[in-house]
């Protein structure tokens, strides 16, 4: 039964997106943007039941369409954060008490004097089921954000990423993609030096070893800066065209003034009191911090080698993702209570029908987004054994 099941899953799969490579390969800014929509609903709301779906759904995308490259693994990181910053939230509301007023008692622990300047805070007390509830479906919320980002930086190439960048943010780039390659490189070349030293009978460990490996990488990151800095030169980086004096100042206004308008809507979309306003200033600022980056690129004399396209299918993940935090926002306005379950006094939360709705259309990039090749090499397999078994028979 699951070998039939897996082979009809496949031909499915590629009816509905066909196999990833170099020239229809998904926009990696459209993974970001159904990531951050999921994060936004992922915001709005309390529910755990609520909060389980969009963390499955965020799961279940990557499942489907994570690669075998490096930062493909991270997903699993952001999961344990996420439980750790659940397990944290809880001892703090634990120890340092919770400011929900509760009447089921759970544990009464011993307080810590505190002096009369430290008025309103404790450590220890009583502890409340009340306190404790609110403080989970908190670090739940918590750890769905920081999901909902890891399943983002599992699905999209950071390289590709900011190689997308307008050319305003062209030096920016550079310089992230260069820290970020810092780390792994100084990893590769402990690990080799280490094992040389193993091979040749000498301590790899302790202070010793340390100092001894320590010497011949910080010769080799030296010698890859001075590397990396001849071929950075060697291609004019950094090089730039004179533009009027209108077009600075008006790049600056709209740039500036965009980033303004983003970081005030962002926060009235994070607040139950700024939905009104949030979405409309978050996508002005959005527009007009577009508009300046674009004005700015005029500067930089750069081009693209086989720019990554966006697509039809871009535009649907991206959709979904938008369209979910929208239709999520809409309800905690129309309807705060299913959103946000009461803890005081304590009931259990119950899933409403058309949020959860709204978070399956999260689902739509694992069926609409370009299958890895890792993937339908794995469908094809099951396939192939059923055919050898039928033969066999």
């Amino acid at each position: 039964m699951t070998e039939h099941g897996s082979s009809a899953s496949g031909p499915l799969r590629r009816r509905l997106a066909p196999e990833a490579h170099r020239s229809n390969a998904l926009h990696p800014g459209a993974w970001w943007v159904w990531a951050i929509g999921l994060g936004t609903a992922a915001s709005r709301t309390t529910n755990p039941l609520l909060l389980g779906m969009l963390i499955g759904v965020a799961g279940y995308v990557v499942a489907a369409r994570r690669t075998s490259a490096p930062w493909a693994k991270s997903y699993g990181a952001f999961v344990k954060l996420g439980l750790a910053v659940i397990v944290i939230r809880l001892v703090f509301a634990i120890v340092l008490g919770s400011p929900i007023p509760g009447t089921h008692t759970v544990v009464t622990l011993p307080e810590v004097p505190l002096p009369d300047w430290a008025r309103g805070v404790r450590i220890g007390g009583r502890v409340t089921a009340e306190g404790l509830t609110f403080a989970l479906y908190d670090g739940i919320r918590l750890a769905g954000l920081l999901i909902c980002v890891g399943a983002a930086n599992a699905l999209a190439s950071p390289a590709r990423l900011l190689k997308s960048l307008p050319g305003a943010l062209y030096e920016v780039g550079v310089a992230v993609v260069v820290a970020m390659t810092f780390a792994p490189n100084l990893i590769i070349d402990v690990q080799r030096l280490r094992a040389a030293r193993r091979l040749r009978g000498r301590p790899d460990k302790g202070m010793r070893g340390l100092l001894q490996v320590g010497l011949p990488v910080l010769e080799d990151a030296l010698e890859r800066s001075v590397a990396l800095a001849a071929a950075m030169d060697a291609r004019g980086f950094g090089r730039t065209v004179p533009v009027p004096a209108g077009v600075r100042r008006a790049t600056a206004v709209l740039t500036l003034g965009g980033l303004v308008g983003v970081c005030v809507g962002t926060y009235g979309l994070l607040t139950a009191a700024g939905a009104s306003y949030g979405l409309a200033f978050l996508l002005v600022g959005l527009l007009a911090a577009l508009a300046g980056l674009r004005l700015g690129g005029r500067r930089s004399v750069r081009t693209r080698y086989r720019p990554d396209p966006w697509g039809t299918r871009a535009w649907l993940v991206a959709g979904s993702g938008i369209a979910v935090a929208g239709l999520v926002i809409r309800a905690a306005v129309s309807d705060p209570a299913a959103l946000h379950p009461g803890v005081v006094p304590l009931v259990a939360p119950t899933l409403p029908l058309w949020p959860a709705a709204a978070v399956l259309i999260g689902l739509l990039p694992a069926f609409v987004a370009p299958v890895p090749a890792e993937s339908s090499q794995r469908d094809r397999r099951p396939q192939k054994n059923v055919k050898d078994q039928k033969e066999t028979s």
